[in-house]
C-alpha cells in the first residue's frame, strides 16, 4: 500500500530526485484568477496568475528567471507580442516569447513543447499563460466603447506563432452555414444518441445527468466561475435563463465564454527548482505528451460519434508513461460540449458517471468557465494541485481544438518519469484510419444521418442542420429554414429518412 503523504514516502521521493537528470522538466506552480469585477485587460490577468503560480511554487525569484513566455491565443484583445508585456509586468527579461493560433488544445501542446525545450537546454524557466476579458469586451462593444487597453505599435515585432490556427471553415461546412462549434457539436450528440440506441428522451436524461455531475464538481472548485450544482432537469429543460441554443443543447449544455479568467503555469528544470529551494512536494512531473488531429472537414470523418485521433493519441500517451487507463487516479476531459466528453471517454475507455473518478477536475467549460482557448491551462493547474495532494498518483489531461479536430494529451505525476519526458505526434497512425468522401457541392437524394436545430432567442426554431449520406457512401452537409423541415427534425427521429439535397445546400424530406 502506498504511503502517500507520509514522511517515508517523502524521504524516498527526495532520494530519487537527487539522482535525476538536472534537465528534467518539472511543473512547479499554477495560478488561476477570476476577475469578477471585470475591466482588466488580458495581459494583466496573466501576470496576476503568474504571481499566483510563483506563490504556489514557493519561490519569489522564479518569475525573475523566466526566459520564455508562451501565450495561448487571445480573442478579447489583440497584441503584437503579449508575452513581452507579461514579461514586463512580472519583472522578467525573457529572451524568447511565443504565441499560438486559436484552439483549445494549445495549452497542452505548449506544455509538451516546453518540456522538450527544457530537457534539451533551450529554455530553463517557461511561463505558459492565457486569459480572456470577454465579458467586459462584449459589454463595452454593445455600448460602442473601445477599452483603454495596451496597444503595441508596429515597432514591436510580432511574436512567432508556435501553434497554428485550427482549420474550421471547409467548403462543405460553409455551404451549410456550419461555421461555429455551437452548431456542429449537436450533430455529434445526435450521432451518439443514434449509435447508443437511446430514444430522444433517454439521451436527454443521460446528458443532463452527465452535466449535472460536472456542475457538482464546479460547486466545490474555488476557481470555478459558476460554483453551483444544477440538477439534470434544470440543465436540459429550456427556460428563460436556459434557452435553447441548438437542440438538443440548451444554454447550460454549451461552453460559457462570458467570463473574465486567467491562468498561468511555471515549468523549469530540476536543477533550477533545486537551486531556488522549491520544495520537493511542489514538483509535478509531466510524464508524456501526444498530439494528433482528425479530419479537418467533418464531412470526411469515418463516423460522427468517433475520434480515431483521440483513441490513438490517448492510448499512446498512456503507453509512453508506462501505464494503462486503470492506473489513472484523476482525469480532466476537455468539456466544451457533452458530445466532446462522451466521444473522448469512449475512445479512451473511461466510463461516464463514475463517482470515484469524475471526468472533470474543474467542472468543465460550462461551469468552471470556458475562456476560449485557455480552459486547459486551468485544467492543468488544477490537476497539478490535485496530484500534490495525492503523491504518486497519475493524472491525464485531454485538450481539444475546433470540431473535435486537434487533440493533445498530457500525463502527470509527482514522481519523475523513468525514461524522461516523452512526446510523440501520432498523426501517421491516425491518417491510416478510414475516412468518408466529402461532397461539398452535392445535389440529389440522400439519407439523413444526424441533425440539429438552431433556435432564436425566443426559443422558436430558426434553422435545421443536416449531415446526410449520399448513395456512393459519402457525406454531405446541408441546412433548411422552411417550417416543414424544421417540424420533421423536431417532432420525429429522422435517422435513415430519405432527403433531397438542393444545389444551394438546402434540403427537404422526400
Amino acid at each position: 500500500m502506498r504511503e502517500f503523504g507520509s514522511q517515508s514516502y517523502q524521504t524516498r521521493a527526495q532520494a530519487r530526485s537527487a539522482s535525476l537528470d538536472p534537465r528534467t522538466p518539472v511543473l512547479v506552480g499554477g495560478g488561476q484568477i477570476n476577475d469578477r469585477d471585470g475591466g482588466r485587460e488580458p495581459v494583466d490577468l496573466i501576470a496576476d496568475a503568474a504571481h499566483r503560480a510563483a506563490a504556489e511554487a514557493g519561490s519569489a525569484r522564479l518569475l525573475e528567471l523566466v526566459d520564455s513566455v508562451r501565450i495561448v491565443g487571445l480573442l478579447s484583445w489583440k497584441y503584437r507580442d503579449p508575452g513581452a508585456l507579461v514579461g514586463e509586468r512580472i519583472g522578467a527579461a525573457p529572451r524568447h516569447t511565443a504565441y499560438t493560433g486559436s484552439g483549445g488544445s494549445t495549452p497542452q501542446v505548449l506544455v509538451n513543447m516546453a518540456c522538450e525545450d527544457i530537457a534539451a537546454g533551450r529554455s530553463d524557466v517557461v511561463l505558459i499563460g492565457g486569459a480572456e476579458s470577454w465579458r467586459t469586451r462584449m459589454k463595452l462593444r454593445a455600448q460602442g466603447i473601445r477599452p483603454d487597453w495596451t496597444v503595441q505599435d508596429e515597432s514591436v515585432p510580432k511574436a512567432p506563432l508556435v501553434v497554428d490556427e485550427v482549420p474550421m471553415q471547409s467548403e462543405t461546412e460553409m455551404r451549410a452555414g456550419l461555421d461555429r462549434p455551437a452548431y456542429i457539436y449537436p450533430l455529434f450528440e445526435q450521432a451518439l444518441r443514434i449509435a447508443s440506441g437511446r430514444s430522444v428522451a433517454e439521451h436527454r436524461d443521460a446528458i443532463g445527468a452527465l452535466w449535472s455531475g460536472f456542475s457538482k464538481v464546479a460547486a466545490t472548485n474555488p476557481h470555478a466561475w459558476t460554483q453551483r450544482e444544477y440538477t439534470a432537469d434544470e440543465i436540459v429543460t429550456p427556460s428563460a435563463d436556459n434557452r435553447w441554443i441548438v437542440s438538443p443543447y440548451t444554454k447550460l449544455l454549451n461552453s460559457n465564454n462570458m467570463v473574465e479568467q486567467g491562468a498561468a503555469l511555471l515549468l523549469c528544470s530540476v536543477e533550477t527548482a533545486t537551486r531556488l529551494g522549491i520544495p520537493r512536494e511542489n514538483w509535478v512531473f509531466p510524464q508524456s505528451g501526444t498530439e494528433s488531429h482528425d479530419t479537418y472537414d467533418i464531412a470526411e470523418r469515418g463516423a460522427l460519434d468517433r475520434s480515431p485521433a483521440i483513441r490513438i493519441a490517448g492510448a499512446r500517451a498512456l503507453e509512453l508513461a508506462g501505464i494503462g487507463v486503470d492506473d489513472l487516479a484523476y482525469v480532466d476531459v476537455y468539456s466544451c460540449f457533452p458530445s466532446a466528453v462522451q466521444v473522448a471517454a469512449r475512445e479512451l475507455g473511461l466510463p461516464c458517471g463514475d463517482p470515484g473518478r469524475p471526468l472533470t477536475l474543474t467542472g468543465g467549460l460550462t461551469f468552471a468557465g470556458g475562456p476560449w482557448n485557455n480552459y486547459s491551462t486551468h485544467a492543468i493547474a488544477t490537476m497539478a494541485t490535485r496530484l500534490r495532494e495525492s503523491p504518486g498518483s497519475y493524472g491525464l489531461v485531454t485538450a481539444n481544438s475546433g470540431y473535435l479536430t486537434k487533440h493533445a494529451f498530457g500525463v502527470y505525476r509527482t514522481e519523475p518519469p523513468t525514461e524522461g519526458f516523452r512526446r510523440e505526434d501520432v498523426q501517421a497512425a491516425v491518417d491510416r484510419e478510414p475516412t468518408v468522401r466529402a461532397h461539398p457541392a452535392y445535389a440529389g437524394p440522400a439519407t439523413a444521418e444526424s441533425w440539429a436545430v438552431l433556435h432564436d432567442r425566443s426559443g422558436a426554431p430558426e434553422r435545421g442542420f443536416l449531415a446526410a449520406r449520399t448513395p456512393d457512401g459519402g457525406r454531405t452537409l446541408a441546412s433548411a429554414t422552411d417550417a416543414e423541415a424544421l417540424d420533421r427534425l423536431l417532432a420525429a427521429d429522422a435517422a435513415g429518412q430519405s432527403v433531397v439535397i438542393a444545389e444551394d445546400g438546402g434540403f427537404g424530406f422526400a
